[in-house]
Parts: structure tokens; C-alpha cells; sequence
């Protein structure tokens, strides 16, 4: 089983409270900060994160990133249980089903 596959449509994820997006701007990318860690992300990464409000599902999540980026649904439904999966075993992440 791939990472998020186990993640149904309705799941509302958030990062978690200690969790923050910032920009590091000596080396221009974004970062997930969290006590004695940090996550690089990439672009695809960080417009992932920013679907992160607790109140969208992933499935919107996904439906809204392949209107936003004209792609097919299985890649972006793909990266996104990726990301959520990854954020989710690092601890980053909360993950509420709706």
C-alpha cells in the first residue's frame, strides 16, 4: 500500500498546532517547521499545504487542485495522498474524517 492510500475522500486535513508553513528567504523555499524539525517543500508540496484548513476534504482538495492546475485526477489524487501520508506519519498533520 502506497502512502495515503488508506485516506478516504471525506478526511479534513490540518496541520498540526505546533506546525508552521514559513518562508526560509536566505535560500527561498518553503518549510514546515515543527519542534527540532523542518520539511523542505516543493512547489507542488507547498500548493498542497495551502489546501490545509480542517474544513476541506480531500477529496475537494483534490478536485480543486486539478481545476487550479488542468491535470488528470489520478496524478494529482496521487501526490496528494503522498503528501498527506508523509505529513501524516511525520506528525505534521492532523487528519479528521468528515
Amino acid at each position: 500500500m502506497a502512502k495515503g492510500d488508506h485516506l478516504s475522500l471525506t478526511f479534513r486535513p490540518a496541520l498540526a498546532d505546533f506546525v508552521r508553513l514559513q518562508h526560509d528567504d536566505a535560500r527561498d523555499r518553503w518549510v514546515l517547521q515543527a519542534p527540532e524539525r523542518v520539511l523542505v517543500l516543493d512547489e507542488s508540496g507547498k500548493a498542497i499545504v495551502d489546501c490545509f484548513d480542517g474544513n476541506t476534504s480531500l477529496g475537494e482538495i483534490i478536485d480543486a487542485l486539478v481545476t487550479e492546475y488542468d491535470a488528470p485526477r489520478d496524478v494529482i489524487d496521487h501526490d496528494v495522498r503522498v503528501v498527506v501520508g508523509l505529513l501524516e506519519e511525520k506528525r505534521f498533520l492532523r487528519v479528521e474524517d468528515g
